[in-house]
């Protein structure tokens, strides 16, 4: 019954439009050591929510009791590769491939209920299901793992052999016990490559396996709710939301990854994925939602947005962008303000330096204040 219920289970799912589908059983994580000390070496940064209630985390058990298996459902997001000439544009924001469409929480969650309905219809009784997308505490990456769908990469992305790491995970938990799919054999991996600890602009590969979130690009642009680290922000380019390179230089992503089949993922066109940086840098509240509030772009906020905009404004170092970094030290958000001022400050221009010294004579907020003497230091 449980052989025959898993064929069903994974008919139905690729039915509902997913690419993947392996069932795990539900036990430890055989990583949860490394998880552990992943968190004690404060590599989580500001992510609270990683370090809470970490032993739920370690096993899917004492977030469902009673749950003996797990489908692991996988879908990719994979659009297509941005032209080169458009990504070296630093008058272009670069948006990670996974953020250009839908949110994928509401695109795979109902998705995913339905498979559950259909697992509790086809079990013929009482069946305890939990849908996750992203959002429960899970180790994710492991139980696809575990269910067959792929590889731990160097990157600490989930590859599978023929769709690569672009690619959107979730999990049905369930009481039922159902037979588990095999993983791959211990010969298949990344081998010497090293290709993805070395493209990293920010050096955020400690070792193979272990990313330090604290210097991530995609940490630093979306989980990061303060200050950029002055020291990384050069590094960060026109980078605005997310950051895709250790996956971009991955040759199982260059051999293998094609366009996905879910046209919920593409951009409805080029600015959606690389849209052009002076016209993000005076968005509204009104604005910004307007823009991005189905996307995964939201979970920046505004305040978070504009102050990588103005960050990649200032990697930039074009005059163009002189009269709305200038306006921008006055947006009301003092977070905005403090990194237009650096941005300012990269400018060896002396509109800049009148701006930043107009700026500092009613700037009341400590941390702008330091960000615009800082940033008017350098000036004779």
């Amino acid at each position: 019954m449980t052989v025959l219920l898993g064929e069903q289970i994974r008919a139905r799912a690729y039915d509902l439009g997913f690419d993947l589908v392996g069932i795990a059983p539900a036990q430890p994580s055989p990583h949860a050591r490394e998880f552990i000390a992943w968190l004690e070496a404060g590599h989580a940064g500001e992510m609270a929510y990683m370090a809470r209630e970490p032993e739920r985390r370690q096993d899917p058990r004492q977030v469902l009791p009673g749950a003996r298996s797990i489908i692991s459902v996988g879908l990719s997001y994979y659009a297509r590769r941005l032209p080169e000439d458009i990504v070296r544009d630093p008058s272009r924001g670069i948006i990670s491939n996974y953020a250009w469409g839908q949110d994928y929480h509401k695109v795979m969650t109902p998705r995913l209920r339905a498979l559950a309905d259909f697992i509790r219809v086809e079990a013929g009784g009482a069946v305890a299901t939990r849908v996750y997308v992203d959002t429960g505490p899970l180790l994710e990456r492991d139980i696809a793992v575990q269910a067959g769908l792929g590889f731990t990469g160097k990157n600490t992305c989930l590859i599978h052999l023929r769709l690569g790491s672009y690619l959107f995970l979730g999990e049905i938990l369930t009481d039922l016990d159902l037979q588990p799919d095999t993983t791959l054999s211990a010969g298949i991996g990344c081998g010497r490559c090293i290709r993805c600890l070395v493209a990293c602009p920010t050096d955020a590969f400690v070792a193979p396996f272990v990313l330090d979130s604290r210097r991530c690009i995609s940490y630093l642009t979306i989980e990061l709710r303060g200050p950029i680290p002055k020291e990384l922000r050069p590094l960060l380019g026109n980078r605005i939301f997310g950051c895709d390179i250790c996956q971009e230089v991955c040759p199982w992503n260059l051999h293998f990854a094609r366009p996905g089949r879910e046209p919920a993922f593409y951009p409805v066109d080029l600015d959606r994925a690389a849209p052009p940086l002076l016209d993000l840098i005076e968005l509204t509240e009104e604005g910004f939602h307007a823009r991005f509030g189905d996307t995964p772009v939201k979970r920046a906020g505004r305040r978070g947005l504009l102050r990588n905009v103005a960050v990649a404004l200032g990697n930039w170092g074009d005059p163009q962008a002189l009269p709305a970094l200038t306006r921008a030290l006055h947006d009301p958000e003092p977070l905005i303000r403090a990194h237009a001022a650096w941005a300012l400050g990269r400018m060896a221009d002396r509109r800049a330096q009148e701006a930043l010294a107009q700026a500092a004579s009613t700037e009341t907020d400590a941390t702008v204040i330091e960000e615009i003497q800082e940033a008017l230091s350098p000036y004779p």
